[in-house]
């Protein structure tokens, strides 16, 4: 999981150098091409069926995962890294509203508790931004947190109607490349691939897959509590890159709003996994 947090964050330092060339439906269209063909690839290799009962989950799961990925791109390209990052990460909070609304699943004490804190962090993060003019950044980042937690929820029901992780990568990949291509050529053209910007495109697409891959195997191999704790290293991760590349100083509102964010999510985390 330290990996993960460390390659989610160096994606999000490409995605931001990136962004000064494409735009963000561009970025996630060609992060969700590698992704696609590369899970294709791993399926000729091992084999397994694409035929799968369960299409209408998985085009929901696609389409809210989609739009969180691009909402989580535009965030980038006009907020913070670590901002940007943490935002994104207030999906537990709204995921333990989720199952609880969707799946009926209790509600505890600490679980209500991580709500009110995150909201409360939620709050106290978005003043800077509102401040300085970034009001449709911070929002697109937080809407991306709210709809990481309704794809979240779509993957563990996937999960528990049997289906196997790279069927749910596969139909990911694909639904994500059809609606960023669609999304991009509705609102823009293309912009040119040249020898002086490829290598951002690289860097969204491989450390945005190594990224996934190793989620994934953590969640599969760890213990729940541990992994999801660790989870918010990539804001550590971002917070470092935000300092060093870009000198962007955050003001003490934002670092205790980030704080009770982390906070919340581990609070979440945790009493989920009890």
């Amino acid at each position: 999981m330290l990996v993960a947090g460390l390659m989610f964050a160096t994606m999000g330092v490409f995605v931001k150098l990136g962004a000064e060339h494409f735009g963000p439906a561009e970025l996630a269209l060609y992060r969700s091409i590698f992704s696609f063909v590369s899970v294709l690839a791993l399926i000729a290799v091992r084999g397994g069926t694409l035929r799968t009962p369960r299409l209408g989950a998985h085009i929901l799961r696609g389409v809210l995962g989609t739009t969180s990925l691009i909402a989580y791109f535009y965030a980038i390209a006009g907020l913070p890294l670590a901002t940007a990052q943490t935002l994104n990460y207030t999906s537990p909070i709204f995921l333990a509203i989720a199952t609880t609304v969707v799946l009926r699943e209790a509600m505890s004490i600490s679980l209500l508790t991580s709500i009110l804190l995150g909201f409360a962090g939620v709050a106290i993060l978005l003043q800077p931004s509102f401040q300085g003019g970034r009001e449709a950044a911070a929002m697109l980042g937080l809407a991306s947190g709210v709809l990481s937690a309704w794809a979240y929820l779509g993957v563990r029901t996937l999960g528990r109607l049997g289906e196997p992780d790279w069927r749910v990568l596969f139909y990911f990949g694909l639904i994500a490349s059809i609606i960023c291509a669609a999304w991009q050529l509705s609102t823009s053209t293309f912009h040119a691939i040249t020898w002086g910007n490829a290598w951002m495109l690289a860097g969204v697409a491989i450390f945005g897959t190594l990224a996934q891959l190793a989620m994934t195997r953590a969640y599969r191999t760890g213990n729940t509590l541990v992994v999801g704790a660790l989870s918010y290293s990539t804001i550590l991760f971002a917070t470092g890159f935000t300092l060093v590349l870009w000198n962007e100083r955050l003001r003490p509102l934002e670092w205790l709003g980030m704080g009770i964010i982390v906070a919340s999510g581990i609070i979440a985390v945790r009493s989920r996994a009890l």
